[in-house]
């Protein structure tokens, strides 16, 4: 019985890395001075394979970065450059569309009694927009965000930790994800797992997870192509709906 669906965040709710993050972190080195790094969409995907904005800019320098002037303490410049990042894709977040069957699935969800919460290795500030600003009308029973756990995904600690805030066991939890870091979380927490899989995670090994579609689907808009699924389903364009329930 299906007591909670836990959603992260990028990439599910909302498509936001390729026209969102990115952006946001190319405007942000600007703003910091390094005018000359732009993120091309093949090495943002390359770090996307790292979770949390701040880690991840540390990852670039680390790994990516061939000038001759590296930030001199890179644990402040990463931080300080996300808070300039954070400002920044706040403010573009509200213009971006939510994923096809996000808000259609939240709200059968809550009909139906079950419990729902964002787990995103994203920044509280953002997590809290689109929970409060563009999905107000939906009330979500937990949102927990990177920067409150130690371990960011694929670590289980975020799912393990809203499963203890709102009081469920791993065997009545779905979790949405949509890339090979997300899914190994989830399922390391012992969840269903379902991957809606987008541009960026569709090459991904997204094999763990036990259901594989393109999106949750819309009655009345983009349906879901199913390429996985642990029990059957009677269509291969469907709207994900109320046998999870």
């Amino acid at each position: 019985m299906l007591e909670a669906v836990l959603f992260d965040q990028d990439g599910v709710i909302i498509d936001t890395e390729r026209n969102g993050h990115r952006v946001a972190f190319n405007r942000a080195f600007e703003r910091c001075g390094y005018p000359e790094i732009v993120w091309d969409e093949d090495l943002y995907h390359k770090l996307l394979q790292v979770g949390g904005g701040k880690e991840r800019t540390k990852y670039y320098f680390e790994k990516f970065y061939d000038g001759d002037r590296p930030p001199e303490n890179i644990e402040e410049f990463a931080a300080e450059m996300h808070k300039v990042k954070t400002e920044i894709f706040v403010g573009m977040i509200t213009e971006l569309p939510l994923r096809p069957g996000i808000h259609r699935f939240m709200s059968e969800l809550k009909e139906a009694g079950v419990k729902i919460g964002i787990c995103t290795t994203s920044n509280e500030k953002v997590a809290n927009t689109v929970a409060n600003v563009i999905l107000s009308d939906i009330p979500f029973d937990v949102v927990i965000a990177g920067d409150m756990v130690k371990h960011k995904k694929p670590d289980p600690e975020i799912y393990n930790m809203a499963m203890e805030k709102i009081g469920v066991s791993p065997e009545h939890v779905l979790v949405v994800e949509d890339s090979h870091i997300g899914v190994t979380a989830g399922k390391r927490a012992g969840c269903l797992v379902i991957a809606t899989y987008n541009d960026y995670t569709k090459q991904e090994d997204l094999s763990e997870a036990d259901f594989i579609v393109s999106c949750l689907g819309d009655y009345d808009g983009e349906k879901a192509a199913v390429l996985k699924a642990a029990f059957p389903i009677t269509s291969d364009d469907v709207v994900l709906a109320s046998f999870f329930i």
